[in-house]
Protein backbone atom coordinates (compact mmCIF):
# COMPACT_ATOMS: atom_id res chain seq x y z
CA UNK A 1 0.00 0.00 0.00
CA UNK A 2 1.43 3.18 -1.01
CA UNK A 3 1.72 6.15 2.17
CA UNK A 4 1.17 9.51 0.98
CA UNK A 5 3.91 11.59 2.74
CA UNK A 6 3.11 14.44 5.63
CA UNK A 7 2.42 17.70 4.07
CA UNK A 8 3.68 20.72 5.86
CA UNK A 9 0.95 22.28 5.44
CA UNK A 10 -0.25 22.83 9.14
CA UNK A 11 0.64 26.35 10.40
CA UNK A 12 3.01 27.00 13.09
CA UNK A 13 2.03 30.81 14.47
CA UNK A 14 1.28 29.51 17.75
CA UNK A 15 4.54 27.52 17.97
CA UNK A 16 5.67 29.30 21.31
CA UNK A 17 2.22 27.28 23.20
CA UNK A 18 4.28 23.74 22.45
CA UNK A 19 6.73 22.45 24.77
CA UNK A 20 9.61 21.17 23.10
CA UNK A 21 9.63 17.41 21.81
CA UNK A 22 12.63 15.20 20.32
CA UNK A 23 10.24 13.05 18.12
CA UNK A 24 13.70 11.90 16.95
CA UNK A 25 14.51 10.24 20.03
CA UNK A 26 15.44 6.34 19.26
CA UNK A 27 14.10 5.39 22.90
CA UNK A 28 10.72 7.33 22.39
CA UNK A 29 10.75 5.57 19.28
CA UNK A 30 11.12 2.33 20.59
CA UNK A 31 8.85 2.91 24.07
CA UNK A 32 5.93 4.02 21.76
CA UNK A 33 6.61 0.83 19.31
CA UNK A 34 6.25 -1.37 22.16
CA UNK A 35 3.36 0.23 23.19
CA UNK A 36 1.51 -0.37 19.78
CA UNK A 37 3.17 -4.13 19.85
CA UNK A 38 1.29 -4.42 23.31
CA UNK A 39 -1.74 -2.73 22.34
CA UNK A 40 -1.95 -5.47 19.28
CA UNK A 41 -1.24 -8.45 21.19
CA UNK A 42 -3.88 -6.91 24.11
CA UNK A 43 -6.69 -6.13 21.40
CA UNK A 44 -6.20 -10.40 19.97
CA UNK A 45 -6.34 -11.57 23.29
CA UNK A 46 -9.18 -9.69 24.58
CA UNK A 47 -11.27 -10.39 21.44
CA UNK A 48 -10.11 -13.85 21.74
CA UNK A 49 -11.81 -14.05 24.89
CA UNK A 50 -14.86 -12.33 24.47
CA UNK A 51 -15.89 -14.57 21.67
CA UNK A 52 -16.50 -11.22 19.56
CA UNK A 53 -15.20 -7.79 18.19
CA UNK A 54 -13.87 -5.47 16.28
CA UNK A 55 -10.21 -6.67 15.63
CA UNK A 56 -9.32 -4.98 12.20
CA UNK A 57 -10.18 -1.13 12.96
CA UNK A 58 -8.50 -1.87 16.71
CA UNK A 59 -5.20 -2.91 14.76
CA UNK A 60 -5.03 -0.24 12.50
CA UNK A 61 -4.89 2.56 15.22
CA UNK A 62 -2.68 0.49 17.66
CA UNK A 63 0.27 3.09 16.88
CA UNK A 64 -1.84 6.65 16.72
CA UNK A 65 -2.92 5.34 20.29
CA UNK A 66 0.19 4.66 21.35
CA UNK A 67 1.86 8.07 20.43
CA UNK A 68 -1.19 9.95 22.10
CA UNK A 69 -0.52 8.55 24.96
CA UNK A 70 3.52 7.89 24.85
CA UNK A 71 4.14 11.38 24.13
CA UNK A 72 1.18 13.87 23.46
CA UNK A 73 -1.87 14.01 25.75
CA UNK A 74 -0.99 16.12 28.92
CA UNK A 75 -2.73 13.14 30.78
CA UNK A 76 -1.57 10.60 33.54
CA UNK A 77 -3.76 7.92 35.54
CA UNK A 78 -3.38 10.37 38.84
CA UNK A 79 -4.07 13.10 36.16
CA UNK A 80 -7.47 12.13 35.34
CA UNK A 81 -9.39 13.99 37.56
CA UNK A 82 -7.51 17.68 36.51
CA UNK A 83 -9.60 20.36 35.27
CA UNK A 84 -6.18 21.30 32.97
CA UNK A 85 -5.87 17.74 31.52
CA UNK A 86 -5.96 16.93 27.87
CA UNK A 87 -9.02 15.01 26.61
CA UNK A 88 -8.96 12.32 24.12
CA UNK A 89 -12.20 10.81 22.91
CA UNK A 90 -12.32 7.59 20.87
CA UNK A 91 -15.45 8.29 18.67
CA UNK A 92 -15.00 5.35 16.77
CA UNK A 93 -16.21 3.37 19.90
CA UNK A 94 -15.84 0.05 17.97
CA UNK A 95 -11.92 -0.25 18.42
CA UNK A 96 -12.68 -0.44 22.38
CA UNK A 97 -10.15 -3.21 22.77
CA UNK A 98 -7.09 -0.76 21.45
CA UNK A 99 -8.31 2.03 23.90
CA UNK A 100 -8.50 -0.33 26.89
CA UNK A 101 -5.03 -2.27 25.58
CA UNK A 102 -3.33 0.91 25.87
CA UNK A 103 -4.84 2.24 29.01
CA UNK A 104 -3.26 -0.87 30.18
CA UNK A 105 0.08 0.32 29.01
CA UNK A 106 0.08 2.99 30.61
CA UNK A 107 -1.38 2.57 33.77
CA UNK A 108 -4.91 3.33 33.84
CA UNK A 109 -6.07 0.23 34.38
CA UNK A 110 -5.09 -3.33 35.19
CA UNK A 111 -4.22 -5.44 31.77
CA UNK A 112 -5.39 -8.68 33.32
CA UNK A 113 -8.77 -6.99 34.13
CA UNK A 114 -9.36 -5.35 30.41
CA UNK A 115 -8.91 -9.09 28.94
CA UNK A 116 -12.56 -9.18 30.44
CA UNK A 117 -14.14 -7.69 27.37
CA UNK A 118 -17.78 -7.56 26.37
CA UNK A 119 -18.07 -10.06 29.96
CA UNK A 120 -20.91 -9.45 32.01
CA UNK A 121 -20.59 -6.90 34.93
CA UNK A 122 -17.33 -6.02 33.10
CA UNK A 123 -16.69 -2.33 33.12
CA UNK A 124 -14.55 -3.04 29.70
CA UNK A 125 -17.26 -3.57 27.49
CA UNK A 126 -17.71 -3.59 23.64
CA UNK A 127 -17.79 0.57 23.56
CA UNK A 128 -16.51 3.11 26.62
CA UNK A 129 -18.97 3.45 29.08
CA UNK A 130 -18.11 6.57 30.99
CA UNK A 131 -19.80 5.57 34.66
CA UNK A 132 -17.80 2.24 34.19
CA UNK A 133 -13.81 3.92 33.85
CA UNK A 134 -13.36 7.23 35.14
CA UNK A 135 -10.51 7.19 32.66
CA UNK A 136 -12.94 7.27 29.74
CA UNK A 137 -13.87 11.27 29.07
CA UNK A 138 -17.65 10.24 27.53
CA UNK A 139 -19.35 6.92 25.94
CA UNK A 140 -18.70 6.15 22.36
CA UNK A 141 -20.46 3.99 19.78
CA UNK A 142 -23.24 5.79 17.53
CA UNK A 143 -20.81 6.99 15.08
CA UNK A 144 -19.88 10.73 15.14
CA UNK A 145 -21.50 11.84 18.09
CA UNK A 146 -18.16 11.24 19.74
CA UNK A 147 -16.75 13.90 17.86
CA UNK A 148 -19.60 16.40 18.77
CA UNK A 149 -18.59 15.82 22.27
CA UNK A 150 -15.17 16.60 21.61
CA UNK A 151 -15.84 18.99 19.70
CA UNK A 152 -18.19 20.67 22.70
CA UNK A 153 -15.00 19.84 25.53
CA UNK A 154 -12.78 22.17 23.07
CA UNK A 155 -15.21 25.25 23.40
CA UNK A 156 -15.54 24.76 27.31
CA UNK A 157 -12.10 25.01 27.38
CA UNK A 158 -11.63 27.85 25.32
CA UNK A 159 -14.36 29.65 27.33
CA UNK A 160 -12.73 28.75 30.44
CA UNK A 161 -8.94 29.95 28.67
CA UNK A 162 -7.58 26.59 29.66
CA UNK A 163 -4.37 25.28 28.02
CA UNK A 164 -5.65 22.01 27.66
CA UNK A 165 -6.44 20.18 24.35
CA UNK A 166 -9.07 17.91 22.88
CA UNK A 167 -8.03 14.82 20.19
CA UNK A 168 -11.12 13.17 18.90
CA UNK A 169 -10.16 9.80 16.85
CA UNK A 170 -12.39 9.06 14.38
CA UNK A 171 -12.81 6.27 11.40
CA UNK A 172 -13.20 7.06 7.83
CA UNK A 173 -16.08 4.92 7.48
CA UNK A 174 -17.35 7.67 10.58
CA UNK A 175 -16.84 10.23 8.30
CA UNK A 176 -19.88 9.55 6.19
CA UNK A 177 -22.38 10.47 8.98
CA UNK A 178 -23.56 13.99 8.69
CA UNK A 179 -23.22 14.89 12.66
CA UNK A 180 -19.02 14.90 11.44
CA UNK A 181 -19.35 17.49 9.37
CA UNK A 182 -22.04 19.92 11.04
CA UNK A 183 -19.19 19.74 13.90
CA UNK A 184 -16.27 20.09 11.63
CA UNK A 185 -18.21 23.05 10.45
CA UNK A 186 -18.76 24.40 14.00
CA UNK A 187 -15.23 24.02 15.11
CA UNK A 188 -13.62 26.30 12.52
CA UNK A 189 -16.53 28.79 13.05
CA UNK A 190 -15.18 28.84 16.66
CA UNK A 191 -11.35 28.82 15.63
CA UNK A 192 -10.76 25.76 17.81
CA UNK A 193 -6.83 25.44 17.41
CA UNK A 194 -7.32 23.39 20.75
CA UNK A 195 -8.81 20.50 18.79
CA UNK A 196 -7.18 18.05 16.94
CA UNK A 197 -8.96 14.88 14.40
CA UNK A 198 -7.82 12.25 13.74
CA UNK A 199 -8.68 10.22 11.02
CA UNK A 200 -8.15 6.71 10.97
CA UNK A 201 -8.39 6.15 6.82
CA UNK A 202 -7.81 2.74 6.17
CA UNK A 203 -10.20 2.81 3.80
CA UNK A 204 -12.63 0.32 4.66
CA UNK A 205 -15.97 -0.23 7.16
CA UNK A 206 -17.85 -2.73 8.60
CA UNK A 207 -18.94 -4.46 5.13
CA UNK A 208 -16.66 -3.31 2.46
CA UNK A 209 -14.88 -0.75 1.10
CA UNK A 210 -15.40 2.92 1.76
CA UNK A 211 -15.23 3.84 -2.07
CA UNK A 212 -17.78 1.48 -2.68
CA UNK A 213 -20.16 2.19 -0.26
CA UNK A 214 -19.80 6.10 -0.10
CA UNK A 215 -16.66 7.52 -1.08
CA UNK A 216 -14.74 10.24 1.05
CA UNK A 217 -12.26 11.99 -1.44
CA UNK A 218 -11.18 14.17 -2.00
CA UNK A 219 -11.10 13.85 1.72
CA UNK A 220 -8.12 16.35 2.72
CA UNK A 221 -9.34 19.22 0.27
CA UNK A 222 -12.95 18.73 2.18
CA UNK A 223 -11.48 19.45 5.47
CA UNK A 224 -9.88 22.35 3.81
CA UNK A 225 -12.44 23.58 2.42
CA UNK A 226 -14.11 23.96 5.95
CA UNK A 227 -11.10 25.87 6.74
CA UNK A 228 -9.17 23.13 8.80
CA UNK A 229 -5.45 22.71 9.02
CA UNK A 230 -5.08 19.21 7.37
CA UNK A 231 -2.10 17.02 7.36
CA UNK A 232 -1.64 13.14 5.84
CA UNK A 233 0.78 11.01 7.27
CA UNK A 234 1.17 7.19 7.42
CA UNK A 235 -0.49 6.10 10.27
CA UNK A 236 1.89 3.93 11.18
CA UNK A 237 5.19 5.67 11.42
CA UNK A 238 5.75 6.89 14.91
CA UNK A 239 7.74 9.46 14.15
CA UNK A 240 5.34 11.11 11.57
CA UNK A 241 2.73 10.97 13.56
CA UNK A 242 4.55 12.62 16.54
CA UNK A 243 5.46 15.25 14.21
CA UNK A 244 2.03 15.65 12.70
CA UNK A 245 0.83 16.09 16.51
CA UNK A 246 3.38 18.42 17.36
CA UNK A 247 2.53 20.56 14.12
CA UNK A 248 -1.28 20.37 14.92
CA UNK A 249 -0.45 21.48 18.78
CA UNK A 250 1.52 24.40 17.10
CA UNK A 251 -1.21 25.61 14.60
CA UNK A 252 -3.28 28.73 15.12
CA UNK A 253 -6.80 29.59 15.17
CA UNK A 254 -8.10 26.38 13.21
CA UNK A 255 -8.70 23.21 14.34
CA UNK A 256 -6.44 20.50 12.98
CA UNK A 257 -7.03 16.91 11.34
CA UNK A 258 -4.85 14.40 10.87
CA UNK A 259 -5.76 11.87 7.79
CA UNK A 260 -3.28 9.05 9.14
CA UNK A 261 -3.33 6.45 6.17
CA UNK A 262 -3.89 2.95 8.00
CA UNK A 263 -3.89 -1.11 6.87
CA UNK A 264 -7.04 -2.69 8.72
CA UNK A 265 -5.65 -5.31 10.91
CA UNK A 266 -2.28 -3.81 10.72
CA UNK A 267 -0.06 -6.72 11.87
CA UNK A 268 -1.73 -10.05 11.13
CA UNK A 269 -1.38 -10.90 7.64
CA UNK A 270 -4.80 -12.72 7.28
CA UNK A 271 -6.70 -9.57 8.40
CA UNK A 272 -4.92 -7.23 6.71
CA UNK A 273 -7.06 -5.21 4.02
CA UNK A 274 -10.30 -7.77 4.21
CA UNK A 275 -13.21 -6.09 5.20
CA UNK A 276 -14.55 -9.61 7.17
CA UNK A 277 -12.17 -8.91 9.82
CA UNK A 278 -13.91 -5.08 10.48
CA UNK A 279 -15.64 -7.26 13.41
CA UNK A 280 -18.75 -9.15 14.86
CA UNK A 281 -16.14 -12.11 14.48
CA UNK A 282 -15.09 -15.05 16.45
CA UNK A 283 -11.57 -15.85 16.69
CA UNK A 284 -10.83 -19.74 16.93
CA UNK A 285 -8.17 -20.70 19.75
CA UNK A 286 -5.74 -21.43 16.09
CA UNK A 287 -6.41 -18.19 14.22
CA UNK A 288 -5.53 -16.09 17.84
CA UNK A 289 -2.30 -17.87 18.24
CA UNK A 290 -1.41 -17.45 14.67
CA UNK A 291 -2.05 -13.46 15.21
CA UNK A 292 0.18 -13.35 18.11
CA UNK A 293 2.78 -15.28 16.52
CA UNK A 294 2.71 -13.03 13.84
CA UNK A 295 2.68 -9.65 16.21
CA UNK A 296 6.23 -11.37 17.38
CA UNK A 297 4.77 -13.00 20.64
CA UNK A 298 6.67 -15.48 22.26
CA UNK A 299 5.48 -19.14 23.03
CA UNK A 300 5.01 -18.19 26.92
CA UNK A 301 3.54 -14.71 25.99
CA UNK A 302 1.26 -16.58 24.09
CA UNK A 303 0.11 -18.82 26.34
CA UNK A 304 -0.51 -16.46 29.37
CA UNK A 305 -2.51 -13.89 27.14
CA UNK A 306 -4.60 -16.91 25.86
CA UNK A 307 -4.67 -19.04 29.43
CA UNK A 308 -3.83 -16.55 31.40
CA UNK A 309 -7.24 -14.22 31.84
CA UNK A 310 -8.86 -13.05 35.12
CA UNK A 311 -12.55 -14.53 35.54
Amino acid sequence: MNMKPAKAEIQTEGAQRVQPLNISSPSLIEDIAAAARFVRRHVIASIYHAGSGHPGGALSCADILACLYGAELNLWPDSIHDPHRDRFVLSKGHAAPALYAVAAHYGFCDAKDALNLRKLNSPYQGHPHVKDLPWAETSTGSLGQGFSVALGMAMGLKLQHSTARVYALLGDGEMQEGEVWEAAMCAAHHKLDNLCVLVDYNKMQSDDRNENIMGLEPLAAKLRAFNWAVAEIDGHDIKAILSGLHRAAATFEKPAALICHTVKGKGVPYMENLPQWHGSVKLTRQQAEDALAALDATLWEIKELLDGQKS
